[in-house]
């Protein structure tokens, strides 16, 4: 199982408002070990997840998200069907899991669009991202955690590069994901394309 895969995993199961020992996680989630779940969870609440624990206790979410019941209009629906689809077949693997589970409960009980020519937007496929995807989950993590990774880079000349980069923001200017970060070797911002990144370290 990916990583951005067991991390939604993990979200679903915390959900019970239940206490879990990362025993029983790492269980749940396909048999890694402990240690690995304590990253996990690491992870999670550094993106502002609100879990509480610690190795050893267990963990616990404490404030899970929920709505009260609301009406929406079809122009509402049709916005949110389409907000949604954006996100599901989009580059970044862990935003796109969570966007189709949110159509999955959504589409549970919602109609789906009357004419039979139009697509229902809360059941796509989600296919499988490429490279890009896999690097935006680092990304956006050093951002929230604002630390420094080191990247290795291919230049349009075709010269592999590293920078050491604390990353600022992401930006999907099409056709490409681009990453704004204050780049320590030159003292500068630098803005690189996913695209072209072969690998990220965190430092």
């Amino acid at each position: 199982m990916r990583r951005s895969d067991r991390l939604f995993e993990l979200i679903q199961v915390l959900r019970d408002g239940q206490l879990h020992r990362a025993a029983d996680l790492a269980q749940v989630v396909g048999g890694v070990s402990v240690r690995t779940i304590w990253r996990d969870m690491a992870t999670l609440m550094a993106s502002g997840m609100p879990i509480e624990g610690e190795r050893g206790v267990g963990y616990i979410l404490r404030a899970p998200t929920t709505l009260p019941p609301i009406l929406l209009a079809p122009h509402e629906m049709d916005a949110l069907r389409q907000g949604l689809t954006l996100v599901a077949l989009g580059d970044d693997p862990i935003l796109a899991r969570a966007a189709r589970g949110l159509a999955s409960k959504i589409g549970a009980v919602a109609p789906a669009p009357v004419a039979s020519s139009t697509p229902d937007l809360f059941a796509f496929d989600g296919k499988a991202t490429g490279e890009v995807g896999r690097h935006l989950p680092a990304i956006r993590e050093a951002i929230q955690d604002k630390s420094i990774l080191r990247i290795v880079y291919l230049s349009p000349e075709g010269d592999e590069m590293t920078h050491v980069i604390m990353p600022k923001s992401l930006d999907l200017g099409a056709p490409h994901w681009r990453l704004t970060g204050y780049c320590l070797d030159e003292g500068q911002d630098r803005v690189l394309r996913l695209d072209r990144i072969l690998q990220i370290v965190p430092v």
